[in-house]
C-alpha cells in the first residue's frame, strides 16, 4: 500500500509498505481520507521528543473509509460499511482499529469527509464546558475547534465573544452569531472585554490554541467563580500559570481532553447526531483537500495558516 512516512522533520515521503492485518477484535479499513491535526505540528517540525523515521502512516489519527477485513471475533461490523474510527496510522491507504473504537457513518453523510476524531473531540469539550443559556462565553482562538465551539455555544443561547488573530476567522465567528475581538495586544483585549462584560469577565472562557499567551489571557478573562476550559493541546514544554489570580477568583479549571476510548467514540456518535440535526455543520471548515502525494503542503499550510485556512484533509 502507499503510505506517507515522515523520514525526518519536514520531510515526508510516499513509500510502498505492507498493509496492516487486523488482529483479534480489530477491523481493517480502506481509507478514503484523513484530517491533518494541529497537534501533529510538533512532530512535523521535529521537536526533540520525537524520533525519525516515524512509523508509516503516523501521525494520522483523523481517518475514515470502508471496512475491508475483519479480525477474529468481530461480529458487529461488516465489510463494506463506511466508518470513522480511532486509529493512529491514517496517512496511508489502509489502517486498523479496534472494533469498539469504530463508528459507522450513516447514509446522510455519503460522499462527505468525516474525520470523526476531531469532531468527537469538539463534542466532548462542549460537554465538559457545562454551558447554560444566557452565560457569557469567551472563545480564545478561532481555528477549526474554536469555530465549532463558537457555533455550539451560540446555539445554546450564550453571549459569545470570539477572540482571534485572523480577520477572516473573526468574520466567520461573527456570521455564526459571536461578537468578534481581535487578539492583537494583551492589555487592549482586556480593556475591550472588560467594557463588554461590565468589568466582570466571562462566566466561561475556552482556551483553544495550546499556547502560553492565550492561556494567560484566558485566566484574566474569567470572572470570579467562573470556569476556564482548556481545549488547546499543550505539548511543547511546561506552562506557567498565574496561580494567585486563579486562587483569588476561585475559578474552576477544566482540562477538557478525553483519553478514555469509550468516551472518545461516544463523542464521535454525538457529533454524527449533531450533524444529522443541523446543530453541527463542519463542512465549510474543511478548507483544503489534498491528495496523499501532497500531504507536505497540508502540513505547511497548517503551520503558516494562510488566508482562508481552517483545516486540511488528505484524500486517499
Amino acid at each position: 500500500m502507499r503510505s506517507a512516512v515522515l523520514v525526518a522533520p519536514r520531510d515526508i515521503r510516499i513509500r510502498e509498505v505492507p498493509p496492516p492485518s487486523p488482529g483479534p477484535g480489530q477491523v481493517r479499513v480502506r481509507l478514503e481520507g484523513c484530517g491533518i491535526c494541529a497537534s501533529s505540528l510538533p512532530m512535523w517540525e521535529g521537536k526533540p521528543w520525537f524520533t525519525y523515521p516515524a512509523e508509516p502512516g503516523t501521525p494520522g489519527h483523523e481517518a475514515w473509509g470502508r471496512i475491508d477485513a475483519l479480525g477474529e471475533g468481530v461480529e458487529r461490523l461488516q465489510p463494506g460499511r463506511r466508518v470513522t474510527m480511532l486509529s493512529s496510522h491514517g496517512f496511508a491507504e489502509y489502517d486498523v482499529a479496534d472494533a469498539e473504537e469504530v463508528v459507522e457513518i450513516p447514509e446522510f453523510l455519503e460522499g462527505r469527509s468525516v474525520p470523526g476524531e476531531p469532531l468527537g473531540c469538539a463534542m466532548n469539550i462542549y460537554g465538559r464546558t457545562g454551558l447554560k443559556g444566557g452565560e457569557s462565553v469567551a472563545i480564545v482562538g478561532i481555528g477549526f475547534l474554536g469555530a465549532i465551539l463558537t457555533k455550539l455555544a451560540v446555539a445554546k443561547g450564550c453571549r459569545v465573544y470570539a477572540l482571534g488573530r485572523r480577520p477572516f476567522a473573526l468574520q466567520l465567528a461573527f456570521s455564526l452569531g459571536a461578537r468578534p475581538c481581535l487578539m492583537d495586544d494583551h492589555q487592549r483585549v482586556l480593556n475591550e472585554m472588560a467594557s463588554l462584560t461590565e468589568g466582570q469577565g466571562c462566566d466561561v472562557v475556552i482556551e483553544a490554541t495550546g499556547m502560553q499567551w492565550p492561556l494567560d489571557l484566558a485566566g484574566e478573562l474569567t470572572r470570579v467563580r467562573g470556569r476556564m476550559v482548556i481545549a488547546g493541546y499543550h505539548q511543547d514544554g511546561p506552562r506557567q500559570v498565574n496561580m494567585q489570580l486563579w486562587n483569588w477568583r476561585g475559578i474552576d479549571v477544566i482540562n477538557a481532553h478525553e483519553r478514555d476510548p469509550s468516551v472518545y467514540t461516544r463523542g464521535i456518535r454525538d457529533a454524527i447526531s449533531a450533524m444529522q440535526s443541523g446543530l453541527l455543520d463542519p463542512f465549510a471548515l474543511y478548507t483544503h483537500t489534498l491528495p496523499l502525494e501532497r500531504i507536505a503542503e497540508g502540513f505547511a499550510m497548517m503551520e503558516m495558516r494562510p488566508e482562508g485556512f481552517f483545516k486540511a484533509v488528505v484524500s486517499i
